[in-house]
């Protein structure tokens, strides 16, 4: 079949038994999506929120889900809209229940799966060989790290979806120059684009597939041809790249980038022995964590060895069944590179560890574009040396049993990552804090001292998405969060609500007037000096206090912002969040008439009693 002839249907046979008949290799691949979406379904239903899905939970509780600030931040490099939306309208529907997020894991994946499979039939029809490179794309673990954790998720499978439509609408557009194609294909270029800037990538694939396809059926000026026929798809493509790039070095700090080659070229290596190689026989089989770093892939020496020899028989076998196939296989060389260096030099530096390269969550559109360069690979014309190789009982037999051991070998691994997968200290941590948030709401009115999580479930490094107020925003069954408060309550390294103290860090010491202290009136702000100086941070003082009438003061440190403190006629204490750093507590009485004593007290962390 020439690829570049436009398609034409003829019927054969009566219209009512046509149109009633579905090809068995469709069924075949219809199955065997169904089989994938049971096997990711229990991965999805299984999981649980990971790390930068609690940072887009916590930014989608305090910002607006259209406003510029949410859908335009710059998320760790990446620029994701559409992301950002998706994740902001599931989390408001049910704010940290993981149904919904599991839901949307698989409507992503079946869009993905089906995209690729239209794909494949664009490229093949419906010949058996269509299963060989879809069984490939559903099974291999080298996408399931990326389906699994849903912030990954929600960037690659929308650009998978995308990736497999432009390569099927380019192919589409040079066969039959029907313009529609161009338009549906620069649309989808676009939906991939919002979601994930790794995205830009698409046009390039697709006119590499559509090249080669017309080059292995005999095109000496492939490219010509299919740059003249497809002119539109391409210049919009391009055009609509380079916006993205504009926005996405407005959006995008730039000084991320590392110059350490000699660790990129690491990584690279790193990626291709223990991911890309193993993961061609089903590998890696088995997986390693450290909390709270995701499962990162240690396949033994056996499924390595494996996977070198399945390379290097499907090399050899290639070569010896089909001609003009050496483009392809120089084109997956160079995917290979291309789709993982400019991460790592985002991402690698001398401290960088090479267990990033395994954690092969930057290979998802690896497998698509494998998968469709396979599909290009069958259309080539066979050599006629190959004779032995043609259709028979023998092959169909061996191919089924070589396509059976596949799936389960990528079975098994996909098992072993689900349960390093599952050791994630979040679900223990937020199952407990929505049970104790939502006790305290019910015992008592008293304000949550706002605080950073446990470290294991969010870090610092993404302040200020790890504080109880940010992370918790969106439940309607717990206390106000609160710069300060009269019932100091933490919540610990398990989740659970408890009594909590400060530590004595620093202290305040005793005042110079007698009796009282420091005395605090709206003339007279007062500095309380502390015994020692503090290091830039957010600390907590305990504040023990004598006031005349119900009002307010405000308190900082020299180097910090100011937290205004409500405070009570009496002998009070109440405890203050106070960010920065210095050698004194500065206050000042914000009420007429309000004189208040302070004593001396710690200053430093909360920690459970």
């Amino acid at each position: 079949m020439n690829p570049a002839a436009p398609v034409t249907s003829a019927r054969t046979g009566p219209p009512y038994r046509r149109a009633h008949r579905v090809p068995k290799v469709a069924l075949a691949a219809a199955t065997l999506v169904a089989l994938q979406l049971v096997i990711r379904g229990v991965l999805a239903f299984r999981g649980y929120f990971y790390w930068d899905d609690l940072i887009l939970v916590s930014r989608a509780g305090t910002h607006g889900l259209l406003s510029p600030s949410y859908l335009f931040d710059d998320h760790d490099g990446h620029v994701m809209p559409a992301a950002f939306l998706v994740a902001g309208a599931v989390t408001r529907l049910a704010p940290l229940n993981w149904v919904g997020p599991a839901i949307s894991l698989l409507v992503l994946q079946l869009l993905a799966s089906l995209a690729l499979l239209r794909a494949l039939y664009v490229i093949l029809g419906w010949r058996p060989v269509l299963l060989i490179p879809l069984t490939f794309a559903l099974f291999t673990p080298l996408g399931v790290p990326g389906f699994a954790w849903w912030a990954a998720a929600l960037n690659s499978l929308p650009m998978l979806t995308a990736l497999a439509w432009v390569c099927a609408d380019a192919v589409l557009l040079v066969r039959t120059g029907n313009r529609r194609y161009a338009v549906t294909g620069v649309s989808a270029y676009l939906g991939g684009l919002v979601f994930f800037e790794k995205a830009a990538v698409i046009p390039f694939v697709a006119f590499a597939i559509a090249a080669l396809l017309w080059h292995v059926n005999g095109d000496r000026s492939a490219c010509a041809t299919v740059w003249r026929a497809g002119i539109r798809l391409w210049t919009a493509s391009l055009a609509l790249t380079g916006a993205w790039v504009a926005v996405y070095l407005v959006v995008v700090n730039q000084r991320r980038w590392s110059s350490d080659l000699s660790m990129t070229w690491d990584l690279l290596c790193r990626s291709v022995t223990h991911g890309i190689v193993p993961g061609l026989a089903g590998g890696p089989w088995a997986w390693a964590r450290w909390a709270p770093a995701s499962p990162w892939a240690v396949p033994p020496t056996t499924v390595r060895v494996l996977g070198w020899l399945v390379l290097a028989t499907l090399l050899a076998l290639s070569l010896a069944r089909k001609q003009r196939i050496a483009p392809l296989w120089l084109t997956a060389a160079g995917y290979v590179v291309a789709c993982q260096v400019p991460i790592y030099l985002m991402r690698s530096s001398r401290f960088t560890a090479l267990e990033l390269a395994q954690t092969l969550r930057y290979f998802p559109d690896l497998v698509t574009v494998l998968a469709l360069l396979a599909a290009v690979g069958f259309c080539a014309p066979n050599r006629p040396a190959s004779r032995w190789l043609d259709a028979s009982s023998a092959r169909a037999l061996m191919t089924t049993a070589v396509a059976t051991c596949f799936v389960a070998s990528s079975g098994y691994s996909t098992a072993t990552f689900l349960k390093s997968w599952r050791d994630n200290p979040a679900q223990p941590f937020l199952q407990n804090a929505r049970r104790g948030l939502a006790a305290a709401h019910a015992a008592s009115s008293a304000p949550l001292l706002d605080q950073e999580v446990d470290p294991l479930v969010l870090g610092r490094v993404a302040w200020p998405s790890n504080l109880a107020s940010h992370m918790f925003a969106l439940l309607h069954d717990r206390p106000e969060f609160s710069s300060a408060t009269t019932q100091l309550r933490t919540l610990d390294t398990s989740g659970r609500l408890v009594d909590a103290q400060v530590t004595w860090v620093r202290a305040i010491k005793p005042g110079p007037v007698p009796r009282c202290g420091y005395l605090v009136q709206p003339d007279r702000p007062v500095r309380l000096a502390l015994d020692g100086p503090l290091l830039p941070t957010d600390w907590t003082a305990e504040i023990n206090y004598l006031a005349n009438s119900d009002g307010s003061m405000t308190m900082s440190l020299p180097e910090g912002t100011a937290t205004r403190v409500a405070v009570h006629p009496g002998l009070n204490r109440v405890f203050v969040r106070l960010p920065g750093a210095g050698d004194a507590v500065l206050v000042r009485a914000n009420t007429t008439a309000l004189s208040v004593c302070v004593a001396a007290g710690p200053v430093g962390y909360v920690l459970p009693r």
